[in-house]
This record gives C-alpha cells, sequence and structure tokens, in this order.
C-alpha cells in the first residue's frame, strides 16, 4: 500500500502539473484577441477491484492506483466582442476559422481577425501572415486599372485560395455618357426656354448638355416648338456638337414627338430622352415652370482606400464615390474543431482529426462564408477570468495534496524500516 502511495502521488503529480500549465497559459492569454481556452481531461492509468461477500450478497470496489492527464480538449464557445476603429478587425459570430499564411506558404487557422493593409496593401495580421481569401479578378496589374464593377466576389474552392493582395494606387476608369433624359414643363408662352444636364465624355470630364426651346407655334393638333440641342464644357468656351430639331405636344401639353435623337459628346453618341405623354417634358399652360434632368455615365476617379464589409468582402472605394469588391475573405469549417493542433498562440492547423476544411454552401451550391462576419469587432478571449483562476486554485491543492502522499509515505516507509531494525 505504501508502494501504491508512491505511484499515485506521482502520477498526480505529474498530471496535475500539466493541468495548472494549461490553466496557468489560459489565465496568460485572457487579454489575447481569438485566443480559444483548453480544458484539462483526466483518466485513471488503472484500478484494483476488491470484492466483498457479506450475507447473500457480494459488493465489488474499485481502488485507484494512480491518475493521467487524458487530453486536453478546446473551449470552442465564442467570446465576448470589443469595439474597434478599423473595418479589417473582424470577429466570427459562431463557427468557421479564418485561413492565415506565413512566408513558407503554409496554411493555418485563427479565429483572431485583427488585419490590417501593410505598406504592400496586402491584408495581415500583427505578425505579418497573409489573410486568404479570392481575389475577384476585376483588376488589370499592368495599368492598376479596374476593369469591371464586381458587386460581389464568388468565393472560389479551398484549393484556389490564395493571399489577399492589392495595388496601391488603383484608377475607377471614366464611363461616358451614354444617355440624357429631361423632363419638366416649358409652358405655351413665347419665351426661350433651357433644360440643361451634366454628361461625362470618354476622357472622364463632365460637359454641359443643352436643350433650347423656342418660337413656339400653335396648330391645331397642340403646340410645335423648335429645339437646339448643344454640348460643351462647362466654361462654355468649347462646343463639340450641336444639334436641331422640333418637338411636338398635343393640345392637352404632354408631348407627342420630337425628331431630336442623339449628340456627338467629344467622342461619345449621348441619346437624349424627352419622355412620352407626361413622364418627359410637357407644354402646359397656366402651371409653373420647371425642369429637371437625369443621365448615366461616371467621371474616373483615384483610390481613396480599401474596407471590408459584413460580406468580408474587401471593397475599394475611390474619389468619384464609387465602391468596388475586388476580393471575397475566406471563412474555413471543420468538421471536427476540436481535432485542430494549436501551432502557436491563436494559429492553428489542420490534422487527420480535424479533417479537410471546407467551405459551407447555399442551396444553389455556391460556396459561402457560412458565419455571421461583424466588422470593427475583435473576439476577446473565451477563458473567463473568474473561472481559470478558481480552476488554478483547486488544481493547485490537489497538487499539494499529491505532495503531502508522497510525503506521508515516504514517512510511513521510514517507520517501518526503523520498526524491522
Amino acid at each position: 500500500m505504501m508502494t501504491q502511495a508512491f505511484y499515485t502521488g506521482i502520477s498526480g503529480l505529474r498530471s496535475g502539473q500539466a493541468a495548472i500549465d494549461i490553466t496557468s497559459n489560459n489565465v496568460a492569454n485572457i487579454s489575447t484577441v481569438g485566443f480559444r481556452g483548453y480544458n484539462a481531461e483526466f483518466s485513471n492509468m488503472f484500478e484494483d477491484v476488491l470484492s466483498a461477500s457479506g450475507g447473500s450478497s457480494v459488493s465489488a470496489n474499485s481502488i485507484g492506483i494512480g491518475a493521467q492527464l487524458q487530453s486536453s480538449t478546446m473551449n470552442t464557445q465564442t467570446g465576448s466582442f470589443a469595439l474597434s476603429d478599423r473595418s479589417t478587425d473582424m470577429a466570427l459570430e459562431g463557427d468557421g476559422w479564418f485561413g492565415v499564411m506565413d512566408d513558407n506558404g503554409e496554411a493555418m487557422y485563427t479565429r483572431a481577425g485583427a488585419f490590417t493593409f501593410d505598406q504592400n496593401s496586402d491584408l495581415v495580421n500583427p505578425v505579418g501572415e497573409y489573410v486568404l481569401g479570392t481575389m475577384a479578378g476585376n483588376i488589370d496589374l499592368t495599368s492598376n486599372i479596374v476593369t469591371n464593377d464586381a458587386q460581389e466576389v464568388a468565393l472560389g474552392d479551398v484549393g484556389e485560395v490564395q493571399k489577399l493582395s492589392f495595388p496601391n494606387t488603383l484608377t475607377y476608369p471614366p464611363e461616358p455618357t451614354t444617355n440624357a433624359s429631361f423632363a419638366g414643363n416649358i409652358g405655351t408662352e413665347n419665351e426661350v426656354r433651357t433644360i440643361g444636364a451634366g454628361v461625362i465624355d470618354p476622357q472622364g470630364n463632365k460637359n454641359h448638355l443643352k436643350l433650347t426651346f423656342s418660337n413656339p407655334q400653335i396648330t391645331a393638333a397642340g403646340t410645335q416648338w423648335d429645339v437646339v440641342a448643344t454640348t460643351e464644357t462647362l466654361d462654355g468656351t468649347t462646343i463639340y456638337d450641336t444639334q436641331s430639331g422640333v418637338v411636338n405636344f398635343n393640345t392637352d401639353g404632354s408631348i407627342v414627338s420630337t425628331t431630336l435623337t442623339s449628340i456627338n459628346n467629344n467622342g461619345a453618341q449621348v441619346s437624349m430622352d424627352l419622355g412620352s405623354g407626361y413622364t418627359g417634358v410637357t407644354s402646359i399652360a397656366n402651371t409653373p415652370i420647371s425642369s429637371s434632368s437625369s443621365s448615366d455615365g461616371t467621371q474616373g476617379g483615384d483610390l481613396v482606400g480599401y474596407d471590408v464589409n459584413r460580406n468580408a468582402e474587401v471593397v475599394a472605394t475611390f474619389s468619384n464615390g464609387k465602391q468596388v469588391s475586388i476580393a471575397q475573405i475566406a471563412v474555413f469549417h471543420f468538421r471536427n474543431n476540436q481535432g485542430l493542433e494549436r501551432v502557436s498562440g491563436t494559429n492553428f492547423k489542420e490534422t487527420p482529426n480535424s479533417g479537410d476544411a471546407f467551405f459551407m454552401q447555399n442551396e444553389e451550391g455556391e460556396n459561402i462564408i457560412g458565419a455571421q462576419l461583424a466588422t470593427y469587432r475583435l473576439e476577446n478571449s473565451n477563458v473567463a477570468m473568474e473561472e481559470a483562476l478558481t480552476q488554478l486554485i483547486v488544481l493547485q491543492r490537489s497538487f499539494d495534496a499529491n505532495s503531502k502522499s508522497i510525503t506521508t509515505a515516504d514517512q510511513m516507509m521510514q517507520k517501518a524500516l526503523n520498526m524491522d531494525a
């Protein structure tokens, strides 16, 4: 029995020390963003079974002969969220992992979403590891020009993810105006009326398209106005094109037809839509004079900066107010999160026990992030300070008790030896 006490005490010290190390590491990382705490689980090394007979019944009791650390299990509970002032700081609500890659090309997975753009405009974590995802492919890297105005970016397959790297300079190309619409009431009085619209030329300049209505003629069918369309620079010093025509209105003032169709705007044809019925330009007496217009086209813009939205998309914002999605941050999932192996701090790698990383899919079979993502948020450590300290006290007392059992067994051994003497 004294020998058994030695084995029990020593195994208790070893397993207790391992548990203290695990809990101490939890406490040390109480302020680490995205940290996942671990719990120590124990098991008996082996047992002696004692049978005792009493009357007509037989009872069996077991005496444990030591304990060992069976495993350390990950606490998968989501930590609380802390506010941040950067859109690149992200937190995942529920299951899911961000992917990062080191300089050696090794992929790792983390809950720590404290990301930022480095001097090369690569999206990285604080230690310089690259965030993984899918690029939209809508940037011409030779000229750093956006090639299409993507509103959403499809997440590629797991094996196709790449580090998210963006150019420091980026240009949104101008989109020339192709259509201008006009509306308003020009009345019936013999006065000159004008309606104007801003139009963009192929060089990205904003010009002025002006319609001038004059010389109304009353006919049996209604009213006919002469109209002259002019495209010119905003300061009026350069005229690009002039087109003339007539506009016919019914007796009720609704527009019937126009011979004015399109005009050249410094190299781009612009169609002119004067509406139909009462939806465009009208010629109605005793009604206030009014005018309005709208046109498509966009001036070019330079990159203002990159941000991340709630869909985990990297969005480029330009000086012309345009925003374009250019990348999708990947969120990975595993069939067994407990099987992940901690590499260091908050980084984990997949193992045969965790299974391969995969993406969630929607009903159409498209890859999706499969988690709620909060920007301007960071996930705190999921270790509760009060619970960890209480557990540490319990483990320390258990360690002391096992140490005491060894001391007691040693004293008993000494007494037994002295009795033989």
